[in-house]
């Protein structure tokens, strides 16, 4: 009922106004049609009828679709922009077009393009984006274009596709994405697995071909031979100290995360403390725990030092380092976490930890273990908790920086006034 309240004010309206003066409006074959084509126009001329279904604006001089550029054609079904100037589309410029089903924006310049507006596009079956200069494609981009029957990317700079980026188009039929400088990693590999098994048609298939590694140069993605690639994985671990030292006033935390893959994945921590969260991309600092040139850090010694074998060092830890401490790790197949959350507790005869676990006795040293009535019981699956006696060390950042990359630095944790740390083990 809304639409044909929307199409009934559109015919009136459409009536009612003149076609702009650079274009020729008329009806068609049943469409509402506004040719604007080679009328050498830099900008999207106002007062279009508001029931044009089809609008040609190709072989213009456009440089660019600013936020509702085609506000005033609610009914749009074919949008004709090939061969114009234009770099940038704005967000919003495409959103209130929900009845498109052709849109052409080949032959133009754009690296900008507000992939979110094709979210609103559910209608749309044909798309050509040929011959521009993009760069990127979110995974998401297509993910309601289910009416999609023919994509159009080639001839762009598209260096790499994210895996899973066609699986939305379930009602494709046609595709090009020839003459890209494809890099011809581990991250492309899916695309070729893809095309080789797809109903969909993708002609052109020697000219989808790799432009890096400089050995695959020219080479067909459908012969890209096996590549040593595996997704990231993680071990978030710890090695405290045994000496059973007297334990004195202020102490390190040493964490260390054990990363695998290929290609090498990218190292964050991500810390959440009580006064908010901490993102640290993987090292922040030299062997010599000084932050590295570029960072943003207030001191030239950060609060999270993050060396480069994977080990995160806390030179002062106390109640408000208290929280999760979680590595990432990134490659091009995918990803990997591993979490730890560390508390301050205060042992003693019926005592309570600061997160309300009530312990008797003594803790045993660095066995993963604790005592219930003076009785060593071993934490199983169900109590997921390592209580750990630490003691003190004498160089900290030495210890953790000496550390060979791939292998877990010596153990440091540094605890004072009687506390002991409570490691709430979780692995994802």
């Amino acid at each position: 009922m809304q639409e044909l309240h929307l199409l009934w004010w559109a015919l009136l309206l459409g009536l009612a106004q003149a076609c702009p003066e650079p274009c020729d409006c008329g009806e068609k074959y049943g469409f509402q049609i506004a040719d604007c084509a080679y009328r050498d126009l830099e900008s999207v001329p106002p007062g279009f009828p508001a029931n044009v279904t089809t609008l040609s604006l190709s072989a213009n001089r456009l440089p660019g679709l600013p936020e509702g550029a085609f506000r005033e054609v609610p009914l749009l079904q074919s949008l004709w922009l090939a061969h114009n100037e234009i770099r940038t589309v704005a967000a919003g410029a495409l959103a209130s077009l929900s009845h498109l089903k052709s849109l052409d924006l080949s032959h133009n310049l754009i690296s900008d393009f507000a992939w979110s507006d094709l979210h609103n596009l559910s209608a749309l079956q044909l798309l050509k984006m040929d011959s521009n200069e993009l760069t990127f494609i979110p995974r998401d981009a297509f993910r309601s274009l289910r009416a999609l029957r023919s994509l159009q990317l080639n001839h762009n700079r598209l260096h790499t596709l994210a895996e899973g980026t066609f699986t939305p188009l379930t009602a494709l039929s046609h595709l090009q994405i020839n003459d890209n400088p494809f890099d011809c990693t581990c991250g492309i590999v899916w695309l070729k697995t893809w095309a080789l098994t797809t109903a969909v048609s993708i002609p052109e298939q020697d000219n989808i071909a790799c432009t890096s590694p400089h050995v695959l140069k020219g080479t067909p993605l459908s012969r890209l031979p096996p590549l040593p690639c595996s997704a990231p994985s993680v071990q978030l671990s710890y090695q405290p100290s045994q000496d059973g030292a007297e334990l004195r006033p202020g102490f390190v935390l040493a964490l260390h995360c054990d990363v695998d893959g290929q290609p090498a994945p990218q190292l964050h921590w991500h810390i959440q403390i009580p006064s908010g969260i901490v993102e640290i991309t993987s090292p922040n600092v030299g062997t010599d725990g000084r932050a590295l040139p570029g960072t943003p850090v207030a001191s030239s010694q950060p609060r999270f030092q993050a060396f480069a074998n994977g080990s995160l060092l806390i030179p002062d830890f106390g109640k408000l380092e208290e929280g999760t401490y979680s590595c990432l790790a990134t490659n091009e197949l995918g990803s990997a976490e591993s979490s730890v959350d560390v508390a301050l507790a205060t042992p003693g005869e019926g005592g309570e930890d600061t997160l309300g676990r009530r312990f008797h006795g003594k803790a045993v040293e660095g066995k993963g273990c604790y005592t219930v009535d003076n009785e060593v019981q071993p934490s199983g699956p169900e109590d997921n908790v390592v209580i750990i006696y630490l003691s003190r060390a004498g160089n900290p950042e030495a210890a953790v920086a000496e550390g060979v990359p791939g292998q877990r630095p010596p153990g440091l944790l540094l605890l004072g006034q009687s506390l002991l740390l409570l490691f709430f083990l979780t692995s994802f």
